[in-house]
């Protein structure tokens, strides 16, 4: 039997970058000692959610993945702790940014930097502004006997980037996340449709898929947590609510997966051939 223990957190953050990676490194210590061997963070869990406004200034928080201090202090707390760590965080190259992620291996190096696919732009969410959408394409990376693939936020809307990962043999997929409330319309509640669309990953690709969400009200924006796990049936596995600081595992049988995956059939019964329309430019 092949199991894959994974983790992940939520919590609040402030723009003290050096606390935030202290309650971050808090947290996966934590999650570490429940059996966790992947853990995950929310999104750009560096400091607050900046993307709400457009300022030119904050510009100058972008690092290059090697000097990033997010990036540098999960690599040693991955290799203290013998974990996959995926680190969310603003990226400089050259004149260039990104919203990226490093994952990080239990070697405390840096396996690889997946560029956010999916960039969105409205109200509160201005990521154009600070972003060029990514130009990595999708990756999956070796877990610890899992194939490990790694959404950013926004990507977790599209059906088109968990298939991708997972004809690229990923077993699990992680979604780190900032995301809450609309200042466009306060009746706007998104918590439900955000959980049914990567609920919807996991049945119609029989993956188990893990998100981390953050919490806490940054200024006009208020996020919703609810964090979670499911199986590859969409079975929740573990949860958070929608205001509570915490750290959720779970214990996969990717055996069973991968049986229950062969069994629905959906990757036997794909239909590339017709699938034209999805790539066409319109």
């Amino acid at each position: 039997m092949t199991q894959i223990t994974v983790g992940a957190l939520q919590l609040a953050f402030t723009n003290d970058i050096d606390a935030n990676i202290k309650a971050v490194s808090e947290m996966v210590r934590e999650a570490a000692g429940r059996g966790a061997q992947v853990v995950l963070p929310p999104e750009l869990f560096e400091g607050e959610y900046f993307c709400r406004v457009e300022d030119e200034g904050l510009f100058s928080n972008a690092k290059p993945v090697d000097e990033h201090k997010a990036v540098l202090a999960m690599q040693a707390l991955a290799a203290e702790l013998n974990i996959h760590i995926p680190t969310s965080f603003f990226e400089a190259d050259g004149p260039h940014h990104y919203n990226s992620l490093a994952m990080i291996g239990p070697d405390g190096k840096v396996a690889g930097v997946y560029r956010k696919s999916h960039i969105p732009d409205g109200p509160g969410y201005e990521e154009k502004f600070y972003f060029r959408p990514g130009n990595t394409g999708f990756k999956v990376w070796n877990g610890p006997g899992a194939k490990l693939g790694v959404g950013v936020c926004w990507d977790q809307w599209y059906p088109e980037t968990a298939r991708a990962m997972m004809l690229m043999g990923a077993e699990v997929l992680f979604y780190p996340t900032a995301i809450g409330s609309e200042p466009h319309d306060t009746s706007l509640d998104t918590a439900r449709l955000w959980r049914r669309a990567m609920v919807g990953h996991a049945v119609s690709n029989v993956v188990p898929v893990v998100a981390a969400n953050r919490v806490g009200t940054e200024h006009d924006q208020t996020f919703y947590g609810t964090s979670f796990i499911t199986d590859e049936r969409g079975d929740i596995l573990a949860e958070l609510d929608r205001e509570e600081t915490g750290i959720i595992t779970a214990t996969l049988d990717l055996d069973r997966v991968k049986r229950h995956r062969a069994a629905f059939g959906f990757f036997r019964d794909r239909r590339p051939e017709l699938y034209g329309r999805l790539v066409a430019d319109i």
